[in-house]
């Protein structure tokens, strides 16, 4: 029954609030229960302060809205939640508050005091806020019950960034009766309609981890509807509320000392201490209206506080793909999205200018990018692998813009150009589409165009010479050629409660390449049938159940078939201990440098768990006959993945993994390849803003031992200060004077010093 409630309660709830949430009975109180549909809630504008202190005793909450028709979301189907959850909703001339109560037993409840965004298994309350209603994306925040956030951006097209960071305030206790959390979000953080009436889709979530994982949700949803925020409730009555001026300062100082062998070969070669460097950098950003940001960074600093995690890369023949955590560009970052990377954005390496305008007017969204980059990563892809050289300076600009059309469609262009400082260029125009056919169909797709005008450096790629594409009429040295390519991607889309499926068409020029996304080969068609169901039995150990199945055709321009492959999977989540499993079986043949593999498969599993808030584990395991890529040869593989969570106190966590992959000749049983990683991350929080952490790695493949220890001190994701160090060790071998190795031994290659202080004064 679909039905749109309005609930505005007002009154004298006064400093008895907190009293009467945790004198109230945890059984769900409310008479008649039945899911809610798309609900609604009207609110008003509150005269009282509201300090975000955890408490909810504040004045401020007299007026404040309340609703405590939560239904079960997941894994239930829109059932009746075990325990009662309430949620409170006011405004003021700056913020948004939110505060939730959630009734529980407080000595099950799992809570982590770390850094922000870093927990993931904890309860938590979730604030869902789509400020123009129209799906196309939407902030997440999420509290703990010890106040600490985490955030991200959705949006239609990429899904959630889990790198995005925006400021706001929380706070959270633990009571005799559960736990209650505040939440207060300055209208100067959001992007919201140039109106002065704000009617916003919004949805209140509470995640509750035990033998299964629950999710209680406002609004109730339709398993059969494919669009996820079109289903959330909507609050109504907020009212003449601007972003304020919404000018923001951020200067940074970043210094950093290194120290290395002059010869990193030679262990014995002098170990040199270089001179300390300190740079100094400025951002800006200024809200032109509530839909309209201008962000400017002077010699921004682009550095990471931590470095990525390795990648097993021992049969890898393409540059990796790395996530992107940089602030700079957090800010309208769903904009920039599309179904080809197109903006990759970790291909502005070191830039010395960087500009940016984001905006969304009405149904209008559109993004405008330009760097200086001083040193240019330039991506050349071939039909099998891919290079990267340093092309030196060069300037960057992307151009975004998007409009929604019809019932939660979308049509876009991309304009993206690199000039490099040596008069070489490319040039990339892109449009796409994502139409929404009905409630469980959809279809979306984007067309490329690409030009390249090469410089005249060939220097830069001596190695390629002799070396050419596009049936020989083009070389891959830099000797000013002039090209275009093309690049195309279809799918067709069903998503409901129980059949889904996705079929996927793209396809890739060999004259084809991007110096501002990822795409690293070409000269390939591809076509994927990808189909699953879901069963959800009832009354058993198992929660869910789904089966899936694909089939996968690829060919070059040549109509060559390079790839045949298919492959069944079996998906199954417990309701013990949160554990799931899954288990697969796929068989393919491949053409690769011109030599059949016939016959290769490979048997997968995994088993995942958290049988308590001090403990989780993920458990991989690969066994089959794959292609040595670098050998050109068959060979028995065995991959493992393995990483544990550990907590032993609510404040320390301790993260090790372990990644293995080996291959052996199928014929001579002879070692192809073999690579490691071992890594174990430890970090210590003393309270919300200070934490110490230690990243131990070893790399078996590069016979590298790396360890980094930092501290931190975060005031907030722009405000903070941090110190620490990298420390790089190496194997080296040991020789005789007559050159006879004796043996092997350990010294340190390098290490650096390194510190940032960074301040956001925000008007």
């Amino acid at each position: 029954m679909r039905q749109q409630v309005s609930i505005v309660v007002m009154g004298c709830l006064g400093l008895t609030v907190a009293g009467m949430m945790l004198g109230a009975d945890p059984v769900l109180a409310t008479k008649n229960w039945e899911p809610v549909f798309n609900p609604k809630l009207t609110i008003e504008r509150t005269s009282e302060a509201i300090s975000i202190d955890g408490s909810l005793d504040d004045a401020g909450w007299r007026t404040a809205s309340r609703t405590d028709m939560f239904v079960e979301r997941y894994p239930g189907d829109m059932t009746k939640p075990d325990v009662k959850t309430e949620a409170y909703v006011t405004y003021d001339d700056d913020h948004l508050y939110v505060a939730f109560f959630c009734h529980d037993d407080p000595d099950a409840i799992r809570a982590t005091m770390c850094q922000r965004d870093q927990f993931g298994s904890d309860d938590a309350v979730v604030l869902l806020i789509d400020t123009y209603g129209d799906a196309s994306w939407a902030y997440e925040f999420f509290v703990n019950p010890y106040g600490v956030q985490k955030d991200r951006l959705w949006s239609s097209v990429g899904g959630e960034d889990s790198g995005f960071d925006l400021i706001w305030q929380s706070a959270a206790q633990i009571t005799d009766s559960g736990y209650q959390v505040e939440i207060a979000v300055p209208f100067a953080s959001m992007r919201f309609p140039n109106q002065d009436v704000q009617n916003w889709k919004i949805d209140f979530w509470r995640n509750r981890p035990r033998e299964s994982f629950k999710q209680y949700s406002w609004a109730a949803y339709d398993r059969n509807e494919q669009c996820w925020p079109c289903q959330w409730g909507t609050v109504e009555g907020i009212s003449d509320v601007r972003p304020g001026k919404g000018l923001e300062i951020m200067p940074a100082l970043v210094a950093s000392q290194h120290s290395g062998l002059v010869d990193s070969r030679n262990p014995d070669s002098h170990f040199a201490d270089h001179v300390g460097d300190g740079e100094l950098s400025l951002g800006a950003k200024y809200a032109v209206s509530s839909d309209v940001t201008i962000e400017a960074a002077l010699n921004p600093d682009f550095s990471q506080i931590e470095a990525d995690a390795a990648q097993i890369d021992v049969n890898t023949t393409i540059a990796l793909l790395f996530p992107e955590r940089r602030p700079f560009f957090q800010e309208g970052s769903d904009i920039f999205r599309t179904l080809f990377n197109s903006f990759y954005t970790r291909t502005v390496y070191d830039p010395s200018l960087a500009v940016k305008l984001t905006g969304r007017m009405d149904k209008t969204s559109i993004g405008v990018f330009s760097a200086i980059d001083e040193n240019s990563p330039y991506m050349i892809p071939l039909n099998e692998a891919s290079i990267v050289v340093n092309t030196g300076q060069s300037v960057v600009n992307v151009l975004r813009a998007s409009r929604r059309v019809g019932d939660n469609s979308q049509v876009g262009l991309m304009v993206s150009d690199r000039r490099f400082e040596d008069d070489g260029s490319g040039t990339v125009f892109a449009i796409d589409g994502d139409i929404r056919l009905s409630r469980n169909y959809s279809i979306d797709g984007q067309f490329l165009m690409s030009h390249i005008q090469e410089a005249n450096e060939a220097g830069e790629t001596d190695g390629l010479q002799g070396y050419t594409f596009d049936d020989g009429s083009k070389t891959l040295v830099f000797d000013g050629e002039s090209f275009y390519g093309r690049a195309f991607i279809a799918r067709f889309k069903r998503s409901a409660r129980h059949w889904n499926f996705a079929l996927d068409y793209n396809q890739v020029d060999p004259s084809y390449r991007t110096q501002t996304g990822y795409d690293p080969w070409v000269n390939y068609r591809n076509l994927t049938l990808n189909s699953w169901y879901e069963i959800r039995p009832e009354k058993t150990v198992f929660q869910s159940i789904t089966p899936s199945g694909y089939v996968h055709e690829k060919w070059d321009y040549d109509g060559v078939r390079k790839t045949n492959e298919s492959g069944f999977n079996l998906d199954a989540q417990t309701r013990v201990a949160q554990t799931s499993f899954n288990i697969g079986f796929n068989r393919s043949d491949e053409v690769w440098s011109g030599v059949d593999f016939d016959h290769l498969w490979s048997v997968n599993f995994g088993v995942y768990g958290r049988p308590s808030s001090m403990l989780g584990f993920s458990l991989n395991g690969r066994k089959g006959v794959g292609i040595a890529r670098f050998d050109g040869a068959k060979g028995n593989e065995t991959g493992f993945y393995a990483s544990l969570d550990l907590k032993p106190i609510d404040r320390l966590m301790i993260e090790p993994t372990f990644n293995y992959l080996r291959s052996t000749d199928t014929k001579t049983d002879e070692e192809l390849f073999s690579q490691y990683i071992a890594r174990a991350r430890v970090s210590l929080q003393a309270n919300r803003e200070l934490s110490l952490r230690l990243v131990v790695q070893y790399n078996d493949g590069r016979k590298a031992w790396n360890i980094d220890p930092l501290i931190t001190y975060r005031i907030s994701p722009f405000s903070v200060f941090y110190v620490g160090s990298t420390y790089d060790y190496r194997e080296y071998d040991r020789f005789t004077s007559s050159g006879t190795q004796y043996g092997s031994h350990w010294d340190l290659n390098s290490r650096r010093f390194f510190m940032k202080l960074q301040y956001l004064f925000q008007t």
